[in-house]
């Protein structure tokens, strides 16, 4: 809608132009017949006055109607200006808002599929060949657990590993030893997602990691969870251990951000991101600076909105958290060339001279 406001704007200032344009020709054209006519008036001598009257008069009515197209046209042109300057800021407001919709919608799909993770690895640290597997530690039980936790990414296709530690740190358990062996008997016990899943007070209560890559996961980003494992599987028993799931952060982001209501064009000039508490960009529609790069985003006390900056509109909305998950601070953030529409506003400008 705001793209037709300014079109019609354009079209009215060119209309405009050409029938003023117009008017002055026909009123040159007017004013040399009638220069012609003073003259052709004067070799009649006394028999053309009243002629020359009518003549110097018609001279007069075309230099005024001159002026009077003038006038239109600067004020045409001044009025033109107006409207595109507001047609512009309400492109910018709309385009603004709009944006930061997608952004807090980009975040809330994160934040729904990260709750289902936290009910994941609390559900699972409860299974019996998990707690078998630290509880009376075996290689039959660890084996069981290691097939145990097989059969569930068969299931769940978005996590690329499960690590059952010990109360020591120490891998006892994977759930796909071939495809990642360095995962396997490993120490994890100064890795931070062993260390608070040891200090959680229940069952109920889980840790999530910020966004990182995994040298035993072949380099992955992962998201990662963890809970302890609890003695026979209560929720207030003694820690045994500790259980690692580790989700496959890059593509499930890509597909959030891929998702987001944007056409091609739009797109074309726009970069879409996540951002972590930390303003690190965590996701990026064009895969740049992930996990490295810290953008620059400016708040001003605000949870969402817009702001333009060197002649780019930024877009941005913190997690709302989802049921239960409170969410890590996170950002959805929409950066975009400010004008998306540039051909209307120089039509504009050239138009109104």
């Amino acid at each position: 809608m705001q793209d037709d406001i300014l079109q019609l704007a354009y079209e009215v200032s060119r209309i405009t132009e050409e029938k003023v344009d117009r008017i002055d020709l026909v009123m040159r054209q007017t004013g040399m017949l009638a220069i012609n006519a003073r003259l052709e008036a004067a070799r009649a001598g006394e028999a053309g006055r009243a002629f020359s009257v009518v003549a110097q008069e018609l001279g007069v009515l075309a230099t005024s109607i001159s002026s009077i197209g003038s006038e239109l046209r600067s004020a045409v042109s001044a009025n033109i200006a107006l409207l595109q300057s507001a047609g512009s800021q309400m492109m910018t407001e709309f385009k603004g808002t709009r944006y930061t919709d997608l952004a807090r919608s980009a975040v809330e799909i994160i934040d729904r599929n990260l709750y289902e993770r936290s009910c994941d690895v609390r559900w699972w640290a409860t299974d019996s060949s998990v707690v078998d597997a630290l509880q009376s530690p075996s290689p039959e039980t660890a084996r069981h657990a290691q097939d145990r936790l097989a059969t569930i990414l068969r299931s769940y296709t978005v996590y690329l590993d499960l690590w059952i530690a010990d109360k020591n740190g120490r891998i006892i358990a994977t759930g796909r030893p071939d495809r990642y062996p360095a995962a396997a008997r490993q120490d994890v016990s100064r890795e931070p997602w062993f260390q608070t899943a040891m200090r959680t007070q229940s069952g109920d209560d889980f840790r999530v990691c910020d966004i990182s890559t995994a040298p035993a996961l072949n380099g992955a980003q992962v998201a990662t969870y963890s809970t302890a494992v609890r003695a026979n599987g209560d929720t207030r028993g003694a820690a045994i251990g500790a259980l690692g799931i580790f989700f496959d952060w890059q593509p499930q982001a890509q597909a959030v951000l891929d998702g987001i209501g944007l056409s091609a064009a739009e797109r074309g000039m726009a970069r879409l991101m996540l951002l972590d508490a930390d303003r690190r960009v965590i996701a990026s529609s064009d895969g740049k600076g992930v996990c490295t790069e810290r953008y620059p985003l400016r708040l001003d006390g605000r949870a969402s909105g817009y702001y333009e900056r060197e002649g780019m509109l930024v877009a941005f909305a913190e997690t709302p958290g989802y049921e239960t998950y409170r969410g890590l601070g996170w950002y959805g953030c929409i950066e975009s060339l400010q004008q998306d529409g540039e051909e209307a506003p120089l039509a504009l400008r050239a138009a109104s001279g």
